[in-house]
């Protein structure tokens, strides 16, 4: 049996090499470069329109977790995460192109894939399993024919992208390398900021002119990627206690942490740019040039890429989803990535692998088996097909998504990084168990397949 994937970014192929290792033929279908979108400026497929981080890989944190798991299946993307990483700190973060071409060879490397360059505009729960991992710059067509079989409204919040800067034209007489608390290796550039050049900064963002919102527009920005910009007009000090915090970033060259600190990521392995870490914005290109360049050691900054904002749409999964992932009312039907809910690389990620297992799964005539409640996984699809439907917003992954440990536990263990601990030592055992069972599952399909075949 054939399934169709549709979307050839995170979670569409994480699925379609999913279900081609399990020995199904996939149509993987991805619109670009017939039809192009806001933010992607390549048809490649895994393009990060974004950041190039795929979060945390500190031991013991709910990112790191989310990633142990999805390691111990086997996610092929995340292998090619992996394989094309930059110095990022105790971050796991990607060189950009080279990631998307990993994907693309492994994508090429699998017999049983077929990609088709073309727009999806209808979706028949009678022609076969299929899996909508369209993200969340879905066009206009497919989205309504969701909407249509859904019979939900869309919901939707803008996301904004951060600007890209050439490392030849930043001033490394001004800026110093360091991690924050000298977790993991020195790989970031940190521009100091003293109070009068915060401030400076500071009085320039707030009064900056932004790109004008379009009649149709509601800008509802996602709590988690607010534009800074607007992070900045709830006060002052606001960045400084965010994307700006200076706490754990001490110059050497001083031996003191600066007022505020503005961080660079290395974009590629080349190391020849960097994006400005948590400074998505909304602003004109011109502003961004103007405001940017006051920051220590970008004052003759070439820009290779500004910040822009996008739509990001997603279905009212409670509503629609059930825990493997399908439409409760048309369950050969599946969702993956963005448009199901989640948010961020590695959860996109994650919910197409996710997917790939239970619609292969369906496909094989079995009843797929979704992650348990206590692993990060089966936490995450616990958030988006459980939240009340009249309050959905899309989550990544935390510890707040987690199963909580017993009360006796919480009773006996106050510190919070030993309660992490075991929560997370919890959920990998957790997990272990439910592979073991998918393990033996998948090779019983593969028998039953040689089989037929």
């Amino acid at each position: 049996m054939k399934i169709c994937v549709i979307g050839g970014g995170l979670a569409g192929p994480e699925a379609a090499l999913t279900l081609a290792r399990l020995g199904l033929e996939v149509d993987l279908y991805e619109m670009r470069p017939v039809r192009t979108t806001p933010a992607h400026q390549t048809a490649d497929f895994g393009e990060l329109v974004c950041s190039n981080s795929l979060k945390s890989e500190s031991e013991n944190t709910a990112p790191w977790l989310l990633k142990q798991e999805m390691r111990r299946a086997g996610s092929p993307l995340l292998q090619c995460a992996d394989a094309s990483a930059v110095p990022a700190g105790h971050a796991l973060a990607v060189d950009r192109v080279e990631f998307s071409r990993l994907i693309q060879t492994a994508i090429e490397a699998e017999p049983r894939i077929r990609v088709h360059r073309e727009e999806v505009t209808q979706l028949d729960p009678e022609d076969g399993i299929t899996i909508v991992a369209s993200g969340p710059l879905t066009s206009s067509a497919l989205s309504a024919e969701i909407a249509r079989l859904t019979g939900s409204e869309h919901l939707a919040f803008y996301d904004s992208i951060s600007p890209i800067v050439e490392a030849d034209t930043i001033d490394m007489a001004r800026v110093y390398f360091a991690a924050r608390y000298d977790k993991g290796t020195a790989d970031y550039i940190n521009c100091p900021l003293s109070k009068e050049e915060y401030d400076r900064f500071y009085d320039a963002l707030v009064s900056a002119e932004q790109v004008k919102e379009k009649e149709w527009e509601k800008l509802d920005y996602f709590e988690g990627c607010l534009p800074i910009e607007e992070l900045a007009r709830r006060g002052r000090d606001t960045l400084r206690f965010g994307p700006m915090k200076p706490v754990g970033l001490r110059d050497p060259r001083t031996g003191k942490n600066p007022w505020a600190v503005v961080q660079l990521r290395c974009e590629n392995l080349r190391a020849d740019s960097y994006n400005l870490v948590g400074f998505q914005n909304h602003l004109k290109y011109a502003e961004q040039a103007r405001i940017l360049r006051l920051i220590p050691g970008l004052e003759n900054a070439k820009f290779l890429r500004y910040g822009q904002i996008h739509r990001n749409t997603y279905i009212n999964a409670p509503r629609v989803l059930s825990e493997t992932l399908n439409l409760r009312d048309y369950p050969s039907i599946f969702f993956a990535g963005q448009i199901s809910g989640v948010e961020g690389y590695t959860e996109s990620i994650a919910t197409g692998m996710l997917a790939g297992l239970y619609a292969a799964a369906a496909a094989r005539g079995t009843t797929p088996i979704p992650a348990p409640r206590q692993t990060a996984l089966g936490s995450l699809v616990h958030y988006i097909t459980h939240s009340d439907s009249r309050r959905f917003d899309p989550a990544n992954i935390t510890f707040d998504l987690l199963a909580p440990l017993d009360e006796e536990i919480r009773r006996r263990i106050r510190d919070k990084k030993e309660r992490r601990r075991i929560q997370c030592d919890h959920a990998l055992a957790a997990f272990d168990s439910w592979w073991a069972s998918q393990e033996r599952a998948q090779s019983n399909l593969r028998v039953m397949a040689d089989v037929q075949a």
